[in-house]
């Protein structure tokens, strides 16, 4: 595109570029894990926007470079509104913007959503290909029926071909019920099943995928899940500290899970230290570090979900709109060059 031109992609479009991509989605974002493994990335904080008068609202900032075979920056703006599940509408919505390396201009508005969904799950899958032996995973419990979830069993099912039981538990029943409807009528060979009790849910399978809106532990033990067991803990704040100081910990960067109240930095805040923290999730896949600790203990993957995934997962989506002509061009988004203004103007530079 000329400089100074923008290409914009909306959600459906960033869906159907993506459609049945899971397993390179999966190659996608380790691949994007290895390169800030190795420090080819610059990664500042998330910056969260939060509101006074309701805790649950927020929108958060991540911005990223990524490089290697990536070579892309930008920002991932993103919202997170839980009542909007009242109205009809999404909890979670968002935009990814990335930029010109060589110039800094923004070159792509992406609907980022779809991104931050299909990064999220196939961060997951990758741990628990990694932690349980996933491909050959029969059953998943299922903690929160919302978009989060659904992604985590498609990448789950595309990983893992012989997963064919979901245990799910959501506050909501009809929620809990619509998601059931929809995992059968979507994942070949799957069936679905409402738990009404949470700890009944935890003890039905050894992978547990918690994505929920909480926003303090609600789960003080997991004497329900059977050893060994493995906990995809995405939404970051069910488990309380002291559960979280009995398991094996697994997180995707150290210095990023450790803030924002999340269960791991009440952790650290209730210890003064992150001893209780193995490794990260890069260490296993790369063979640094062992899958698990012991058969026995209870594996906790804890993913704050970092930037540079979002961008590695946006230039796959940007790349395959451009290869296949798809999404609208904005003309000379940028304005004119206000030096090339100024020296087509002869008298510009009288006044300096």
């Amino acid at each position: 595109m000329p400089d100074g031109d923008i290409l914009v992609l909306c959600g459906n479009e960033a869906q159907a570029l993506l459609e049945g991509r899971e397993r390179e989605i999966m190659r996608t974002v380790r691949a994007a894990y290895i390169a800030h493994a190795l420090g080819e990335s610059s990664l500042p904080h998330s910056t969260f926007l939060n509101f006074p008068n309701e805790q649950r609202n927020r929108i958060i900032a991540l911005p990223a470079y990524l490089g290697n075979e990536f070579s892309v920056a930008g920002v991932k703006w993103i919202s997170s509104f839980p009542n909007n599940l009242s109205r009809g509408m999404d909890r979670a919505s968002a935009v990814v913007i990335l930029n010109s390396l060589e110039t800094g201009r923004p070159e792509a508005i992406l609907e980022g959503s779809v991104i931050s969904a299909k990064r999220t799950a196939a961060s997951a899958a990758l741990a628990a290909l990694a932690l349980a032996d996933g491909e050959k995973l029969a059953g998943v419990t299922m903690v929160g029926c919302g978009l989060i979830n659904f992604e985590i069993a498609r990448f789950l099912k595309a990983a893992c071909p012989p997963l064919k039981k979901l245990y799910l538990f959501d506050l909501s029943s009809e929620r809990a019920a619509e998601f059931k409807e929809n995992c059968e009528a979507t994942f070949e060979s799957v069936t679905a099943e409402v738990v009404a009790d949470l700890l009944d849910a935890l003890g039905r399978a050894p992978v547990i995928s918690l994505a929920t809106t909480a926003v303090k532990p609600h789960i003080s033990s997991l004497s329900a899940c059977a050893p060994g067991s493995v906990i995809l803990h995405i939404s970051l704040r069910d488990l309380t500290p002291e559960v979280i100081l009995d398991c094996d910990n697994i997180v995707d960067d150290v210095e990023h899970v450790c803030r924002a109240q999340t269960s791991i930095h009440l952790a650290e805040q209730l210890t003064s230290g992150r001893g209780f923290i193995r490794c990260a999730l890069v260490d296993i896949l790369t063979g640094v570090s062992p899958a698990r600790k012991d058969k026995e203990s209870i594996s906790v993957f804890s993913p704050f979900g970092l930037g540079v995934l979002d961008l590695a997962v946006a230039k796959l989506v940007r790349d395959l709109g451009v290869e296949q002509e798809r999404g609208a061009v904005i003309k000379s988004f940028i304005p004119e060059s206000w030096g090339n203004k100024e020296s087509a103007n002869p008298r510009a530079q009288e006044y300096f």
